[in-house]
């Protein structure tokens, strides 16, 4: 199987919002779509998912157009979507039955995502009442009343978003598409949605993610494109591009201030704080200088860590670059 992006644009009136982007994945895995606020990320994949129409361009699935009927695709929008005022269990046997999982088949996949995502006592709230109706009784208060159905707009931003993914997961699709799939999760939940991501490439699916979490993409993607002002301004491996840059970055640490060895070897200080820097390098050829500066000096090393750039730290080179040309 293969995803191909070709020439997607779409503009409003004369201003371009995506500009002749191009991408493919010819292997599972995950592709990162990244980019500033308003780059075109949220535009291109709405395109991609015959959402929004193109204005040009085209999306494969193994050389056919990209459609619900030659693909099964999950969505996780940036923008979460359900119905306030429904019960959720009805709201997902709904999700399934648009993507032809109705039946038994449904509620058998409800009740795993439910109990995967820690869900169960929204999705089935008689399960909890039941266990504690005896408990009432007991203390003479008498029969528990009955549980009513959970609504959307009952649970926390949180676990709404947990519901909106079991949603996606539902059809146990080929593509899955993540928009900022970790946006506004506590560090229990964002852990949680990290398992379930390295799962589902486990199981050999293709995954689009976009995100500002540049660690969370660093952690799971293999191939990048990253978008500004409706552009392409960085595209291929991530290893590859980062290997490119070489390793550049030092983390120092000592106990004594040794500002003034490193200016007086031109190294850039990004930031410091208690005899802790981290420092811009050339190379390795600079960086070892310096070390040999600080044994010469008698000086205690307690971290000396030469690395290549993050991709916090390209996509912050590149995008402002980017804004510093128009």
């Amino acid at each position: 199987m293969s995803l191909v992006v070709k020439n997607l644009t779409k503009s409003y009136g004369n201003k371009v919002v995506v500009d002749h982007l191009n991408f493919e994945m010819n292997g599972p895995g995950v592709y990162a779509l990244l980019g500033t606020n308003g780059a075109g990320k949220t535009t291109s994949i709405r395109m991609m998912l015959g959402m929004l129409a193109k204005d040009e361009g085209e999306v494969l699935w193994n050389g056919a157009p990209l459609t619900i009927e030659s693909c099964n695709v999950g969505y996780l929008a940036e923008e979460r979507g359900l119905y306030p005022k429904y019960p959720l269990m009805d709201q997902l046997m709904y999700f399934a039955k648009l993507r032809s999982v109705t039946g038994d088949e449904a509620k058998k996949r409800i009740a795993y995502w439910a109990e995967r995502l820690e869900l169960e006592e929204y999705l089935y709230p008689g399960k909890a009442a039941k266990s504690e109706e005896s408990a009432p009784r007991r203390r003479g208060f008498g029969v528990a009343k009955k549980a009513k159905p959970k609504l959307a707009d009952q649970l926390s931003k949180g676990n709404q978003q947990k519901i909106q993914l079991m949603a996606a997961l539902l059809s146990d699709p080929e593509l899955l598409v993540l928009d900022e799939p970790l946006s506004g999760l506590d560090p229990v939940n964002s852990d949680l949605f990290r398992s379930i991501i390295r799962e589902e490439i486990a199981k050999g699916k293709y995954l689009i993610m976009s995100s500002h979490q540049m660690e969370t993409v660093e952690e799971f993607c293999t191939d990048i494109t990253i978008m500004n002002r409706s552009k392409a301004i960085l595209q291929g491996n991530l290893n590859e591009i980062k290997k490119g840059y070489g390793r550049v970055k030092l983390h120092l640490k000592v106990e004594t201030d040794i500002t003034g060895l490193i200016e007086e070897q031109g190294i850039g200080i990004v930031n410091e704080k208690e005899h802790e820097y981290n420092l811009s390098v050339t190379g390795e050829a600079q960086a070892n200088r310096l070390l040999a500066s600080l044994m010469e000096r008698q000086i205690s090393i307690i971290t000396f860590d030469l690395r290549e750039p993050s991709l916090h730290e390209i996509f912050v080179e590149k995008a402002g670059e980017s804004n510093d040309a128009v």
